[in-house]
């Protein structure tokens, strides 16, 4: 699988310029348009390999590009707020804590001592719940979307059951950690050298790669689109 990933795009008849299309769309993500074009592609891409195609697509029809990446930021969005909304009231509960043992300190410093650590405590818990969380949803949301880009309907990116029955296989397991390694090891290296420009080439086909490991892990997980021919 991990060949397969590496080899993907660039067994593509055109792969050296969807990667010059792709690493320019990720140097102008910041203005949002590229980014979700980007995101549509990604789709494709997705749906190539979960279909057991050996080459990645090519930038094609992109108004059908924007649309999907459309589609696929709502679903990430979605996902990701599993982490960002306990990560939120972590921080008001904090707050108002802070607030709370700065006014006691006016009084017994007992009571400012108990509320202090009484805050230590409940900030410690809620950390690690929005830690786990986090990850949660880190490992859920690629599964919610190639799930989305497999069935093709937005509705298939919230099919909880599917989604967690599909991730909760050693398939998209194994593929999940590969697409972390690839994305640590090799994502670091273009993370580098995007000071030079040419890191963002590096990054964009380290992405295809990732999107190329969830997708076809969930596929080979789930049996949906084309039975693998081997790991």
């Amino acid at each position: 699988m991990l060949s397969d990933a590496l080899w993907f795009l660039k067994r593509s008849d055109d792969w050296f310029a969807t990667t010059i299309i792709g690493g320019v769309l990720s140097l102008l993500s910041v203005l949002i348009l590229p980014g979700i074009i980007l995101q549509g592609y990604f789709v494709r891409a997705m749906q190539a390999a979960a279909n057991g195609e050996p080459a990645a697509p090519s930038f094609t029809d992109w108004g059908g590009l924007f649309v999907d990446g459309l589609k696929l930021f709502v679903v990430t969005f979605v996902w990701a707020l599993v982490a960002i909304v306990p990560a939120i009231l972590l921080s008001i509960i904090v707050g108002i804590g802070t607030f709370t043992v700065s006014e006691a300190a006016t009084g017994s410093a007992a009571a400012s001592s108990a509320g202090g650590l009484g805050l230590g405590i409940a900030s410690l818990v809620l950390g690690l719940l929005v830690f786990v969380l986090g990850l949660l949803a880190a490992y859920l949301g690629p599964a919610a979307g190639a799930n989305f880009a497999i069935e093709g309907n937005l509705g298939a990116g919230f099919d909880v059951r599917t989604i967690v029955s599909g991730a909760l296989t050693g398939e998209y397991a194994v593929a999940w950690l590969l697409a972390l390694v690839v994305a640590v090891v090799l994502g670091s290296i273009g993370g580098v050298l995007s000071a030079v420009v040419v890191g963002f080439f590096v990054l964009f086909y380290v992405q295809v790669m990732t999107y190329y490991l969830w997708a076809r892990g969930f596929a080979d997980a789930t049996g949906k689109g084309r039975q693998s021919t081997g790991w």
